[in-house]
């Protein structure tokens, strides 16, 4: 088996560094004119505060930060001292509720009965109710609608977990190139991933999709019991967290030889997804690494068979704004951290994706995944 990863644990991040967070997100909704924000368990939540509560339940927890005031947390009575071990519990003051009262009208008394609030997406429908009903005059807006780019730009810390997780992703698919594919079901190669994703540090595996042959013509293809063949092309898209940040990297292999069509295919998707690479740079729009991609694409015939955008945020969650697709006018950064992933797919036949996770730096772009773009072939 290969030797674990032994990359250094990143220091935790403090509560001056969740104080900073806070006080840009109180900025932002500012700027929006919200009167602030409601941040419930999940992505947004672990990001301005690091708390994950043990169990995410119908009990209501929510932070609340206004957009010109003291940020405040509400929890159940019983989940407090879980609140105040937060890394970040300096930064809020804490309120809790007891089973029996009305968890609502506490809420209600840290909001402005009149404001319009951004909203995590994460947030439970009953809960958002319940404070309508208790603010009959408050209004509410989805996180990703109101501030999409909460959480987009990445400070150096975050971008060196991500860097850390890329890593762990590459040494993963090194040593899937050494199995057997023919033969053997997707299900059992996808539990290699899995374990070699583990085997390099990764705390949390979120998918691991091997589709083979016509399954590969599915870019979601759900794993299954089909027996990889020989002359299959295998698109290999496999994640989850390190450090509590996502790796999602891609690469495209195949059993044997290919025939001279597969190549053709793989290299249209390799040049489309280096001509994307190659147009990072700040101050463009983000639809234009779509548009570059998807043109090469486009001009080799194969444009109809490009069924997704080319790319998405990354950060706490493996999908997240901004996303590299046609209409989306937001400018690139530095510190934005995203894929470019595009792809092929012929119906009943096989499929083609080679993916990247790219930070934005000054000059242009930072590849946080490093092995080679070139059709592998496996056994």
């Amino acid at each position: 088996m290969p030797e674990q990863s032994r990359t250094t644990e990143p220091a935790p991040f403090t509560a001056d560094d969740f104080a900073l967070r806070q006080q840009r997100a109180a900025r932002a909704a500012l700027d929006a004119g919200l009167a602030g924000l409601l941040l419930t368990p999940g992505p947004d939540l672990l990001y301005l505060t690091g708390y994950a509560p043990v169990a995410i339940t119908e009990r209501i927890t929510m932070l609340v930060i206004p957009s010109d005031g003291e940020p405040a947390m509400i929890v159940p009575k019983l989940e407090r001292p879980d609140a105040e071990n937060a890394p970040g519990a300096s930064t809020f003051q804490l309120v809790d509720w007891t089973d029996g009262s009305d968890p609502y009208e506490a809420t209600a008394k840290l909001l402005d009965a009149t404001g319009r609030y951004a909203v995590s997406d994460s947030a439970w429908a009953m809960h958002l109710l319940g404070l309508q009903d208790q603010l009959a005059t408050s209004s509410y807006v989805a996180m990703t609608t109101a501030l999409p780019m909460l959480r987009a730009i990445k400070d150096s810390d975050e971008v060196e977990r991500l860097a850390a997780a890329g890593a762990a992703a590459d040494q993963t698919y090194g040593e899937i190139l050494k199995v057997r594919f023919a033969g053997r079901s997707e299900t059992d190669v996808a539990a290699d991933l899995a374990a070699l994703l583990r085997q390099f540090g990764h705390s949390q595996v979120d998918f691991t999709v091997v589709g083979s042959g016509p399954n590969g013509a599915n870019p979601h293809h759900e794993i299954g019991d089909r027996i990889i063949e020989n002359g299959d092309m295998v698109v290999l898209d496999f994640g989850g967290l390190k450090h509590g940040y996502g790796s999602d990297t891609t690469r495209t292999v195949h059993v044997g030889e290919p025939s001279e069509e597969e190549r053709e295919v793989h290299d249209v998707v390799r040049q489309a997804q280096q001509a994307g690479f190659d147009a990072v740079q700040p101050g463009i729009e983000c639809q234009e690494i779509d548009r570059v991609a998807r043109a090469v694409i486009t001009e080799a015939g194969y444009g109809d068979y490009f069924i997704h955008r080319t790319g998405h945020g990354i950060g706490l969650t493996t999908h997240e704004p901004p996303y590299m697709v046609e209409g989306e006018t937001r400018l690139i950064q530095p510190g934005m951290c995203f894929s470019i992933e595009p792809g092929i797919y012929l119906p009943g036949r096989f499929g083609v994706r080679i993916e990247d996770i790219v930070t934005v730096t000054e000059d242009g772009g930072r590849r946080l995944n490093q092995t080679p773009h070139e059709m592998a072939i496996v056994e």
